[in-house]
């Protein structure tokens, strides 16, 4: 990890911006490879990412790891986040549900993400999920119409969208995939095009291509 990224990852740690600091166990900031060209963010932590700190290793991390290596890739090859850093739960009946993040938890968590991401400075951003896609695209991103398109990014050269592994679980079944095909070819896509990008920023010329080459 590089020092700009432990000196966050530090402060974060601390952090009390929203009500979800009164009940985390840790702050899942980030892990993974922060020079790799692909970063991959998703939601938010739940349960078992809240006991161990570390993003993605529940039964959706898990399915997450196997669409990685079926691309030949593992998590020291790209850098893996959240949007917001610490658990959100429904604590009402005792024992805590997850929940999506509160719009104002999802704003006061930029303050990590942002530098977070321009610390790593992805050529790709591959968002895990449309909670995901609506906080880094655009607000009103349809995921099951616009997952594996290119779109810009004010925090790399582009992003795409895929389905979160948790959407797939619940949906497979003995006579379908739920999905899990689309996120192995959303993940090849993500880092053929960022080694690309990569390739071509370390070549002979900075001349770019325009952006119509790059964006459907």
């Amino acid at each position: 990890m590089s020092e700009q990224l432990r000196e966050l990852a530090q402060a974060a740690s601390t952090c009390q911006a929203c009500a979800l600091a009164e009940r985390r166990r840790n702050v899942v900031f980030g892990e993974g490879n922060p020079s790799s060209p692909l970063v991959l963010v998703g939601e938010g932590p739940g349960d078992t990412e809240d006991a161990t700190g570390r993003p993605f290793v529940g039964r959706a991390g898990q399915l997450l790891d196997k669409a990685l290596a079926d691309n030949g890739l593992s998590r020291q090859d790209v850098y893996i986040c959240n949007t917001v850093k610490c658990r959100a739960a429904d604590w009402s009946t005792g024992k805590p549900q997850n929940r999506a993040p509160l719009p104002e938890e999802v704003t006061a968590c930029r303050q990590w993400l942002v530098p977070q991401l321009a610390a790593i400075g992805p050529k790709v951003i591959l968002c895990i999920g449309a909670p995901s896609a609506k906080n880094l695209i655009r607000k009103d991103f349809k995921i099951t119409a616009e997952r594996g398109k290119y779109f810009p990014s004010e925090f790399a050269k582009t992003a795409i969208a895929t389905l979160h592994p948790a959407y797939i679980l619940r949906n497979q079944s003995a006579s379908n995939d739920g999905g899990y095909g689309l996120l192995v070819a959303d993940i090849a896509k993500a880092w053929d095009t960022a080694q690309r990008l990569l390739a071509k920023a370390s070549g002979p010329t900075e001349r770019a291509e325009p952006q119509t080459t790059l964006f459907e």
